[in-house]
């Protein structure tokens, strides 16, 4: 087996081995050549070569994201490693385990005007749960401090004691700092950064390691529910009549179905539930813009819970953040284990516990359900919702919102559906979802950017086919992901192209002027046929409502290379559509 000669490079390799660390994203260089050279060399790791370093970060939180297992990104020198930012930012924010592995020039060549260097350390400082910054190797002789860096000593061979002493202090910090950094990704749930400054040269290699890192074993924190907030909680639960549980991006799978359950039979609690949230339930009400938007001060005044209770990630719906801002509850209590955001400037408790651990322990001891009609009243009007969202259906032209109407009865069951952000994300809110899907969509920061890396990634760690479905200014700012020679046959995308930034429409503005179109809508003329080929997919486009429904028979079936589909709707009748609807459902 090959190693890379130097010994911080094997120390890396090692650790990322023994913690996990498996799916390897790398981007070319040459600073970058021993760890490429390290993790490439040995089977247990399943590398990747991906150029564009934003694409290849995103990609790698497509696999993170799926696995909930750390992956790793690597890349050379200087601005290389800034691509990285807006995923990790991402990353943060969504809890997201990413390994960031830069390799750095020795601090003697940094600041001297040398080529790709910039001053790497701590560069994610407001994003990242842990920055370790290496130290370089000694390499030989060469190395050992002289005079004027060290005391006088009496002979040569003081010196050489003095420069082993050094050399195993660095292993030892670095070893330390490697284990640290990895251990804070699993446990904390996010992107840590580990600096590493190699010197020349690169691409030495060895038979066997001269190392053996120590590993250093992750120690999870048992974060048990003090009885004094267990039981204000049950007074506060037991009492009231009113009580409202939100879902934000929730892992599929994740809560047990009895607690589930146990939430609907309660008629004091209505459950509202983002598409994000992969939570299935007749009782509860996903769609909620679909439910609030029409509703009155007074109707909003009513749907006001007494106690609000949130888990999972960032909420997408805007129209509940309104709500909930100017109709506050009394009450509001956020059970993570990490991080409690004060989203409706009211929240009072963050329970440090997973939901399952909390329902566990809380559950069991309500004592009784509370006499109310507060889900009774809210579950009627979502069938009215319902019997009027069927009918607009039934009578509007072809546009954006029929065709996510028809793009996701489609998509065939027990297939994972990856979202885009913008329009895409809030037209699948309005519309209920087969529960075998899963559904991912980068709402960490809610940009544009690297949405179809994320999902390209997300379907490499997958066996299940993957469907992306996004807008057209999205697919092209991220463009680059298809330069991926990674990307399974059972890839699909439906690109959305109403010739710019739809959702600008949607919001208060001055539309249909040069000015609008050129710097909010960005209207465009472009398509993504030619990038299709370029990139060996299939392309097929579609532009009124009876060819889309004869394209979707055979779109999903399997082919011998991935495919996307671009549906063409009319960036002038899509807001009106989208607006006109929540007036005729009231």
């Amino acid at each position: 087996m090959t190693y890379p000669k130097i010994p911080l490079a094997q120390t890396i390799v090692q650790l990322c081995k023994a913690k996990g660390v498996r799916h390897i994203v790398i981007s070319p260089g040459s600073r970058n050549a021993p760890l490429t050279i390290g993790f490439t060399n040995d089977d247990y790791f399943k590398s990747y070569s991906i150029v564009d370093e934003r694409c290849a970060a995103f990609f790698a939180i497509g696999i993170a994201q799926k696995s909930q297992e750390p992956t790793a990104v690597v890349c050379t020198s200087g601005s290389a490693l800034l691509n990285y930012y807006p995923a990790v930012a991402e990353a943060f924010y969504s809890n997201i385990p990413l390994v960031v592995l830069s390799a750095d020039r020795p601090k003697h060549l940094i600041g001297i005007g040398d080529g790709q260097t910039i001053n790497q350390k701590n560069v994610f400082e407001n994003h990242i749960l842990y920055s370790a910054n290496l130290k370089l190797d000694l390499k030989d002789e060469k190395n050992v401090p002289s005079h004027e860096e060290l005391p006088i000593f009496k002979n040569l061979e003081d010196r050489f004691e003095r420069f082993l002493g050094i050399q195993k202090d660095i292993q030892t910090f670095n070893e330390e700092e490697i284990n640290a950094a990895i251990n804070f990704s699993k446990l904390k749930r996010g992107p840590v950064h580990i600096n590493v400054p190699f010197d020349e040269p690169l691409y030495e290699t060895v038979d066997k390691p001269t190392v053996n890192p120590k590993l250093i074993d992750e120690q999870a924190k048992q974060n048990d529910i003090e009885d004094y907030l267990l039981k204000s909680c049950l007074e506060d639960w037991n009492s009231a009549t009113k009580k409202m549980v939100l879902v934000g991006v929730n892992q599929p799978n994740q809560i047990e179905k009895k607690w589930l359950d146990e939430l609907a039979e309660d008629d004091s609690v209505i459950v509202l539930t983002e598409t994000t949230s992969n939570l299935h339930h007749p009782s509860f009400f996903p769609s909620i813009d679909q439910l609030i938007a029409p509703l009155t001060t007074e109707e909003k005044k009513e749907l006001q819970p007494d106690i609000l209770m949130t888990f999972g990630g960032l909420i997408v719906s805007k129209k509940i953040k309104q709500l909930l801002r100017k109709f506050q509850p009394r009450h509001h209590w956020h059970i993570d284990t990490k991080t409690a955001y004060d989203t409706f400037f009211c929240l009072e408790n963050h329970i440090e516990s997973t939901p399952n651990q909390f329902f566990e322990a809380f559950l069991p001891k309500v004592t009784h359900y509370v006499k109310s009609t507060y889900k009774t009243k809210w579950a009627s009007v979502k069938q009215r919702r319902l019997k009027r969202h069927k009918e607009y259906l039934e009578q509007i032209p072809f546009s954006d919102f029929k065709v996510f109407s028809s793009l996701l009865k489609s998509i065939p069951s027990h297939s994972i559906l990856q979202v885009g952000n913008s329009s895409a994300i809030r037209y699948t809110q309005l519309f209920k979802l087969d529960k075998t899907l899963e559904v991912f969509c980068n709402r960490g920061t809610s940009g544009i950017d690297g949405s179809t890396s994320t999902a390209i990634g997300c379907a490499v760690s997958s066996a299940k086919p993957t469907v992306f479905i996004t807008g057209d200014l999205s697919f092209l700012y991220d463009s680059n992901a298809l330069w991926n020679n990674h990307i399974p046959k059972n890839f699909r995308i439906v690109v959305v192209n109403n010739q710019g930034g739809g959702i600008f429409r949607i919001l208060p503005g001055h539309k249909n002027s040069d000015n609008f179109e050129r710097y909010f809508e960005t209207h465009h003329k472009h398509n993504a046929k030619h990038l299709c080929d370029m990139y060996g997919f299939k392309y097929e486009s579609v532009s009124e409502e009876e060819s889309l429904g004869l394209v979707l028979k055979s779109f999903y079936l399997k082919e011998d290379c991935p495919k996307l589909l671009e549906i063409f709707t009319p960036k002038n009748v899509n807001d009106e559509v989208l607006l006109n609807y929540f007036d005729f459902i009231k």
